[in-house]
């Protein structure tokens, strides 16, 4: 059995030795057909590596022949198969810019995009990649209205949207549990006026009451009536929208708080006036 093993493994390392040096004549060789022709033998294998390190080397040397289009476009692939999406989206951009009239221009524009879209982060890291991704599908669709890929563009778009949403949600759900309420009614409200259809928007219209609630009750005395106000105006503005939320009883809870405050206040507001009557104080 050793002997078996000893035998593969040298017959595997030899076959190796044999592919590199054949790889290595290719690539020192002058003869731009025999490279080109062997770039795209070594892609049709799948060896990306390979055929990307040739097509690499025979972009610039292919100008204005026929050839330098498919180099260009294999060499985005390359890039895109071995997972090098920062490279992949470039060089499809600029396959795009470069052949404009080509036959894969289209094409290049979206795998342009979907290499944005595969590198886009989770939601919980920074989405600058997503914002871009997403610029660059509406970019692609206002050029390709007709696109046979609409259909996977908006599945795309919907799942990059998603990431946004949920990072604007988390966000503000983070201030309103660190008891920032000033800063999560503004992110509250921006989840709403941003993502209309989310599922999260019925939730953040009831927590940015009660964080409106307990941003008034935080403030200084002068302002928290207004801030009151405040809260109960966004109350009646998320019960006649949501007349059957499950946060209902809730909201309402926070409702009936806010106006025995308000009361108090203006108990508070009648005493001070009557010693102010009275001379007293």
């Amino acid at each position: 059995m050793m002997k078996l093993i000893t035998k593969y493994t040298l017959l595997t390392l030899l076959l190796a030795a044999v592919a590199c040096s054949k790889f290595s004549r290719v690539q020192k060789s002058d003869n731009l057909d025999l490279k080109y022709k062997a770039a795209l033998a070594y892609y049709e294998k799948k060896d990306y590596y390979r055929a990307g390190t040739l097509f690499e080397e025979l972009m610039p040397l292919l100008k204005g022949q026929a050839e330098s289009e498919k180099a260009q476009l294999y060499f985005a692939y390359c890039q895109y198969y071995q997972g090098n999406l920062v490279l992949s989206e470039y060089y499809f951009k600029k396959f795009n810019e470069t052949f404009p009239r080509s036959e894969f221009a289209e094409e290049a524009l979206y795998m342009h995009c979907v290499s944005l879209f595969e590198d886009s982060p989770d939601y919980e890291l920074d989405q600058t990649n997503t914002k871009k991704a997403l610029e660059s599908f509406q970019q692609y669709l206002e050029r390709y209205p007709k696109t046979q890929k609409m259909d996977e563009c908006n599945r795309l778009i919907d799942e990059l949207t998603l990431k946004l949403e949920r990072k604007a949600y988390a966000q503000a759900k983070q201030y309103y549990k660190m008891r920032e309420y000033k800063a999560s009614v503004v992110c509250f409200e921006n989840v709403a006026k941003d993502f209309p259809s989310s599922r999260f928007v019925e939730e953040v219209n009831f927590l940015k009451i009660d964080a409106q609630y307990n941003y008034a009750n935080m403030s200084i005395e002068s302002k928290r009536k207004e801030r009151y106000l405040a809260a109960l105006e966004f109350y009646l503005t998320f019960i006649d929208k949501y007349p059957n939320s499950k946060y209902a009883n809730k909201a309402e809870q926070v409702y009936d708080l806010t106006q025995q405050k308000l009361a108090e206040l203006d108990k508070v507001k009648e005493k001070k006036s009557l010693w102010e009557w009275l001379g007293i104080g």
